[in-house]
């Protein structure tokens, strides 16, 4: 999960850790959790080399405020670093989910 040029989640999820695969957090019928509703919700986004059943998950809050999407509130396995809050543009957020949603070529390393 790239912010910012950055990867979030390999830094909170410490060496051998992992982020959600690709058909979970994009998956075909669009209705990606990654997505954002006027409600909160609370999105895993990672877990530890252990599994998250042992030490934890990487998960963060996202929500929309009116223009703004934010990430925040994150939970971070074991003594891994908590990334900070992340404010977004909700419609360019919006067309970034759809985008990536859509966009199936990394199906051909998964087959």
């Amino acid at each position: 999960m790239w912010i910012d040029g950055e990867d979030a989640v390999a830094g909170a999820v410490g060496e051998g850790g992992r982020g959600p695969f690709a058909e979970e957090a994009l998956p075909a019928n669009g209705h990606s959790p990654l997505r954002a509703t006027g409600g909160e919700r609370r999105v895993v986004l990672g877990e530890p080399e252990c599994t998250g059943g042992c030490c934890g998950y990487l998960s963060v809050f996202v929500q929309r405020h009116g223009g703004i999407l934010e990430w925040s509130d994150w939970q971070a396995p074991g003594d891994e670093a908590r990334p900070p809050a992340f404010h977004f543009d909700a419609d360019q957020y919006d067309a970034e989910v759809a985008r990536a949603s859509a966009d199936r070529s990394w199906q051909v390393f998964t087959e």
